[in-house]
């Protein structure tokens, strides 16, 4: 059975009170960008959203109260009703079932559905843009009530797709609206920027990190270490918790440690390597390394000892080389430049 997925965000009050706020008011906007990191709820309220404005509940007449009196229609999806349950993306194929909740995404189609020789690996091609939204901007909502495009990790539309898509963001048809998700903003055309009504979505606390991994079977020691790395993402967490990715963590903290430490760089050079095939990998190796730092500069600092200040400040090296991954930087220079600036330390 669905449910009001906008109930299932945690810990985003701003976000939600604007959402809320246009679902009240009738005020809609035609364009949203969800912006924050990758985990944190930003597609649970896209798709909340999507239901909301096609449940065949909302705005209509919610029936006779206690009293006899006409209770006032839910300002979100009533989460009971056939097409709420058809907005909800089915998890084997990361599709929402109702016609009118269209959602793009790198990879999610066949070459062949959306009219391409070879398959999406790198971007959105505009190709999508052009069979799931441009085909369909003319028409009117399948079942009346609106037309939601949900566009994931939007960064990674290619110039001709943004700018394919930005038309129809200029000019939307009736009840048409688009719902942009995004973790790197700065990446976006600056013209699909400025069509786009920004609403933040802020990293979670680490106690509802936790409570979220446990929910979803991790045990709860393990949750609450992963939630202390995890950064706010739940999605980060859950690779945290892998035990599996737990022993490769721990072998890129030891050999940075190692690399840091002897007296050539040859060690440094075969980390940054081999950091160029694990680049997935790479964030939460370098999140761990961090973490690591951190507690031995604690421990330094409460014994006495006089690396205390050093090994905060390459803590600090291992931060500023997380930045320079989200902002699109070489793993293995931003590896060589962090482990390089420990050593000088």
């Amino acid at each position: 059975m669905a449910s009001d997925l906008l109930s299932q965000v945690r810990a985003q009050e701003t976000a939600l009170r604007t959402i809320d706020w246009a679902l009240e008011s009738g005020r809609v906007h035609h364009a949203y960008l969800f912006v924050g990191p990758d985990g944190v709820g930003k597609e649970l309220a896209a798709f909340g959203l999507a239901q909301a404005l096609v449940c065949e509940r909302r705005g209509g007449d919610a029936g006779p109260g206690l009293f006899g009196a006409a209770e006032k229609p839910p300002v979100r999806a009533c989460g009971t009703c056939s097409a709420c349950s058809r907005a909800v993306p089915r998890e084997d194929t990361r599709r929402s079932h109702h016609p009118d909740v269209v959602v793009l995404e790198r990879g999610l189609y066949t070459a062949q559905q959306i009219g391409r020789t070879t398959e999406e690996k790198q971007d959105i091609s505009i190709h999508q843009v052009r069979t799931l939204v441009l085909a369909r901007a003319a028409f009117a909502p399948h079942e009346g009530r609106a037309k939601v495009f949900i566009i994931r990790r939007a960064e990674e539309l290619n110039l001709s797709a943004a700018n394919a898509l930005l038309k129809t963001l200029e000019e939307p048809g009736a009840k048409t609206h688009f719902i942009l998700l995004s973790s790197q903003p700065e990446a976006l055309l600056p013209t699909i920027l400025s069509r786009t009504q920004r609403v933040r979505f802020a990293p979670l606390p680490d106690d509802v990190v936790t409570d979220l991994l446990i929910a979803q079977g991790v045990e709860p020691a393990r949750a609450k270490d992963a939630a202390r790395l995890a950064g706010g993402s739940v999605d980060a967490g859950m690779l945290l918790a892998d035990p599996d990715e737990s022993e490769t963590r721990e072998r890129f903290v030891e050999s940075a440690f190692a690399a840091t430490a002897s007296p050539t760089i040859e060690q440094v050079l075969a980390l940054a390597e081999s950091a160029k095939k694990d680049k997935d990998q790479l964030p939460s190796n370098i999140a761990a390394l961090a973490s690591a730092l951190a507690t031995r500069a604690a421990e330094a600092a409460r014994a006495g000892r006089p690396d205390a200040e050093a090994l905060a400040i390459r803590g600090r090296f291992a931060l500023t080389a997380l930045e320079h991954l989200a902002g699109n930087g070489a793993a293995q220079l931003v590896v060589e430049a962090m482990l390089t600036r420990m050593r000088a330390v």
